[in-house]
């Protein structure tokens, strides 16, 4: 088989628009050579050497690792699963998204011993400034719950920092559509330079994405500079077919996602992916009751983590999930494919 190299995903993917931004190349290039540069977030940048152009040393890792290569075999709507339910964190989770259920799942895993680290995306609570984390403990998790979906963050790559440099072995990952995708190539990929990290993600859980965007442009520009809203004014932000901007003194603003197309990932066009077919948990705030988080259990994985975190009192299910409401905006979102 040819083995392809950084130019080979620089001419597929990256001058094509079509990268995601999730950080997973990053993460799994041997020679460290591939990053996000300061001020250049639309695609990574390779830092002058390769192991397979430079040496002549077999490799391809990176684009064995992306999940935008191959974009025709990506599926649609709500894919496989085998049970949708509403849940809630049982636990007091002062800043949780909707339901709270997956930062219960999550911190009855880390008590419980099945996953030693979380690959997530935490914020900085006065900027609200984005920034990818390795969390170990509950208490740490608990203290920087609610979803950051919103926001671009090369999130894999902090799986280098996980699984080579702290060497974790028990890894729940926690991101948008396109990094459930780049997991689940890196877990079934039969690339030598994939199977460290594919043997250290035990758990995935994929959040709903419509699109994420550019911190600068929403936050500084749309946010701070055109409607005069102060990060730390924010009290959180969510994407249902808008952008609601819920503020700490109560006020609500919605923002049609039309006025904010020059703050979305150019990568995000292309994108049909809505519930993350490819992890093995899905989590969002559609379809539920207030309160409670939509959950897609994909398989047994999914199931055994779910069910765990129910008989240890961390989570509670109930309430019945509206599909035709996820099923509207997966439908939405899978309309727009690229022809």
């Amino acid at each position: 088989m040819e083995t392809k190299t950084y130019k080979d995903l620089e001419s597929a993917v990256w001058a094509a628009d079509l990268c995601s931004g999730c950080g997973a190349c990053v993460a799994v290039c041997p020679a460290d050579a591939l990053r996000f540069a300061p001020g250049k977030t639309t695609t990574p940048v390779n830092i002058g050497y390769c192991k397979a152009e430079t040496d002549g040393v077999p490799c391809g890792a990176c684009y064995a690792a992306c999940p935008r290569v191959d974009l025709a075999s990506q599926g649609k709507m709500l894919g496989p699963y085998r049970e949708i339910l509403a849940a809630r964190s049982v636990l007091p989770v002062e800043q949780r998204q909707s339901g709270g259920a997956v930062t219960a799942i999550l911190a009855s895993a880390l008590d419980e011993g099945l996953i030693d680290a979380v690959v997530t995306v935490t914020a900085d609570p006065w900027t609200m400034k984005p920034s990818s984390a390795v969390i170990t403990s509950s208490e740490v998790l608990v203290r920087h719950a609610g979803s950051r979906y919103s926001w671009w963050v090369p999130l894999l790559a902090s799986l280098k920092e996980a699984a080579v440099t702290q060497k974790y072995r028990r890894i729940a990952v926690v991101g948008v559509p396109c990094v459930a995708r780049a997991t689940q190539m890196i877990r079934a990929g039969d690339h030598d330079l994939l199977r460290p990290y594919a043997k250290a993600i035990r758990l995935v859980i994929g959040l709903f994405c419509t699109e994420i965007f550019d911190y600068a442009n929403l936050i500084e520009g749309k946010l701070q500079s055109e409607r005069r809203i102060d990060p730390w004014e924010i009290r959180r932000l969510d994407v249902k077919g808008k952008l609601d901007v819920y503020l700490q003194d109560e006020r609500h603003i919605s923002i049609p996602l039309a006025d904010l197309e020059e703050s979305v990932r150019p990568g995000c066009r292309v994108c049909t992916d809505f519930t993350a077919i490819s992890a093995d948990i899905s989590a969002g705030a559609v379809g539920s009751p207030e309160g409670y988080t939509t959950l897609v259990v994909r398989n047994d994985i999914g199931s055994g983590f779910v069910d765990h975190a129910v008989r240890r009192g961390k989570l509670a299910t109930d309430g019945s999930v509206d599909l035709p409401a996820i099923e509207r905006l997966a439908r939405r979102k899978a309309q727009r494919r690229a022809e």
